[in-house]
């Protein structure tokens, strides 16, 4: 048999062992733009939300609102998005099965980077932005096997499996908490400068924390900053005063961090 043949068919025996998956984590014939219009999407919709708004995604993609609007149109022709005048932009069947297949490759490639590559936790999602477009389907499914199927990325979202399953545990915003009240973190915003001065506090995914007080509420109280600080840091006996100016309190101690509103999530059963 010649080689191409014998190539060919080995290509053949691939893809009948393949898995079957209810999500798309093969990259489609979609533009790099496609993609990161189906991903701005979904991380709209994640945590509860009604869906992205033409203002928010022409913010997220650097573009004009008329472009925005346009290539929603776009994708709503092809049924990948959903929406109606004055409505929230929503995905499709077909476009959340897709969205999941992003959401997958990008949060598979931030944990290796991490875990395999060394990377710190908040110099990742930069480089996972641009292999989560390049990565074949197979090298996916080998980084995951090598990390032991992972259900969550350096910063606590959940990976979605294969085949679509997603376990993500109930939690709590640190917002929510009161001063003196502590917390197990089960998630961080992928913020460069919050996972900075949490990586200095050494407060990581797991870490029990205490809520040591809070900003001035000059405005809508639920957009305070918190100080927290690593349960058996030096200093854990002190709590600061509920009306903290700045939420500083003075430069941060050891194990301690000022972390702004909607950063932080912990786990809801504390």
């Amino acid at each position: 048999m010649s080689a191409p043949a014998r190539q060919g068919s080995e290509e053949s025996r691939v893809r009948a062992a393949a898995p079957a998956r209810s999500i798309d984590t093969a990259v489609p014939a979609d533009s790099t733009v496609t993609q990161d219009y189906l991903k701005a999407v979904w991380a709209a919709t994640e945590r509860g939300g009604a869906g992205a708004s033409i203002t928010g995604l022409a913010q997220r993609m650097g573009v004009a609102a008329s472009t925005a609007s346009e290539n929603v149109s776009r994708l709503v022709d092809a049924g990948l998005l959903e929406h109606e005048p004055y409505r929230a932009v929503t995905l499709s069947a077909e476009g959340t099965r897709r969205a999941m297949g992003m959401v997958r490759r990008h949060r598979l490639l931030e944990t290796y980077l991490v875990e395999a590559l060394g990377f710190d936790w908040d110099e990742v999602h930069e480089e996972a932005e641009v292999l989560e477009h390049a990565v074949s389907e197979r090298l996916l499914d080998r980084i995951d096997a090598a990390l032991g199927r992972p259900s969550r990325d350096p910063h606590g979202d959940p990976i979605p499996a294969a085949d679509g399953a997603m376990a993500a545990p109930a939690l709590r915003s640190l917002d929510a908490l009161r001063v003196g009240e502590t917390g197990s973190v089960a998630r961080i915003q992928d913020d460069p400068d919050t996972l900075q001065a949490l990586g200095r506090a050494g407060i990581g995914l797991d870490s029990r924390i205490v809520v040591t007080g809070r900003a001035r509420a000059d405005g809508d109280p639920g957009l305070r900053p918190s100080r927290i600080r690593l349960v058996g840091a030096t200093g854990e006996g002190r709590v600061d005063a509920p009306e903290v100016v700045g939420a500083t309190g003075g430069a941060p101690g050891p194990g301690e961090a000022v972390i702004p509103a909607g950063s932080l999530w912990v786990l809801a059963e504390d």
